[in-house]
């Protein structure tokens, strides 16, 4: 079995993220576009890092020794948590757990998987709990609130890989000259507040599933959990996690890495269940139906998937609202002085949030605003718009066609 990662290692790709980092800023020479060649960078980043499990391992885990060198038994929490909570530190972004691993894991996952199956159940998948459903929800939701309100949907914008899927279909129909489209604003907003209708769909769902082991009383015959990994009695092994048979990033997520050779199709393909793969542990005909849908769309709106994403929903809950706002670290301000309501904020907004125009001035930061900072990079007045952090300036926007007039 391959050794983890030493930490030579991990200050070798340190020191390559500071020189990409320190490279594009000296060498992106058009003033409209650097921050958006950081941000892919850091994006790709994340990637390697997070998301591939590319840097976390350990790798060919003999517990999961079938399913490739794909890293799935390093947990990463313990080592400071000082037990076998959670699955991976709960991070604002679609890492699915499936493939990558408990490094980092998807909180959609872990607020499913903790109601239903394992609510008081002390197995999981090759895990040993210490802690009960409602205090794995608990630090779940913890993680989250601590991170929103440090960040903010920074995640979405700077470290989601499903985001930058999106964003590579982006700069692909602007390659092929495709003209992107708008959803008017009744529909935007419809769509925004469907995110929070969503994943309370699934955890509703959930917890019906797990009604025996909260209430002990089963609504849906079969759902009592058994067996050595305890979801081994009648639908349960096939609807654990039921948002995760219909998310984009899982299939994404498992494609990728088979096409890299990380892990094994030979062993993927066998684990499903139904016709059709309607449900199954790695991959699902719905979970494939729902990415191409999503990319499709995606081609042509922007950033699609983020205005409906369930969990960017719980990251602006605790970000975007009171009282989670007013102690938000991660803000983005404007000027109203130095404001000419010239638009270029509200062209180049990717999920088509509008605050940034319509208010007058102040934190605008909202829900839908993913603090890509495209509307900071492109406004063309000096201080108008800015991206704080604790108070302090981060970036701030500047008069970049006086500095494109020749001298």
């Amino acid at each position: 079995m391959q050794e983890n990662p030493t930490w030579l290692v991990l200050l070798i790709f340190a020191m390559i993220v500071v020189l990409g980092i320190l490279l594009i800023y000296k060498l992106s020479k058009d003033k409209t576009k650097k921050v958006s060649n950081l941000r892919l960078f850091i994006q790709i980043v994340a990637v390697v890092a997070v998301f591939m499990g590319l840097i976390l391992g350990p790798f060919n885990s003999p517990v999961f020794q079938p399913l490739g060198p794909s890293p799935r038994s390093h947990l990463l929490g313990s080592n400071f948590l000082g037990n076998q909570f959670p699955d991976g530190i709960s991070v604002p972004i679609l890492a699915c757990y499936y493939p990558n691993g408990r490094t980092v894991t998807c909180p959609i996952w872990q607020l499913q998987a903790y109601i239903f199956p394992f609510w008081n159940y002390q197995v999981g998948y090759q895990v040993l709990y210490s802690t009960s459903g409602l205090e794995k929800i608990a630090i779940v939701l913890g993680m989250i609130i601590v991170g929103a309100i440090i960040l903010g949907r920074f995640f979405c914008g700077w470290l989601c890989p499903l985001g930058l899927y999106q964003d590579v279909l982006t700069r692909i129909r602007k390659t092929s000259r495709l003209k992107h489209l708008r959803f008017s604003d009744k529909t935007n907003t419809a769509l925004g507040q469907s995110r929070y209708i969503i994943i309370a769909i699934f955890l509703i769902l959930s917890v019906i599933f797990g009604s025996y082991a909260i209430f002990g009383h089963e609504l849906i015959p079969g759902t009592i959990t058994g067996g050595p990994q305890g979801t081994e009695a009648g639908i349960v092994s096939n609807l654990n996690e039921p948002f995760c048979l219909v998310c984009p990033a899982r299939p994404l997520c498992i494609l990728i890495e088979v096409a890299l050779g990380a892990m094994n199709w030979s062993y993927i393909s066998k684990i499903v269940y139904g016709p059709f793969w309607i449900t199954g542990f790695y991959i699902t005909s719905l979970n494939l139906a729902v990415l191409i849908a999503v990319s499709s769309v995606s081609l042509f709106y922007r950033r699609f998937w983020c205005r409906i994403c369930p969990l960017g929903a719980l990251t602006a809950l605790f970000s975007s609202f009171t009282p989670f706002k007013q102690i938000a670290l991660t803000r983005l301000k404007k000027n109203e002085e130095k404001c000419t309501k010239c638009g270029v904020c509200k062209r180049v907004c990717p999920t088509q949030a509008y605050a940034v125009f319509d208010q007058k001035g102040g934190d605008v930061t909202e829900s839908r605003c993913i603090l890509c900072a495209r509307c900071v990079e492109l406004c063309p007045y000096e201080d108008a718009l800015e991206i704080k952090f604790a108070g302090k300036t981060v970036m701030k926007s500047r008069n970049w066609l006086e500095e494109k007039k020749p001298s």
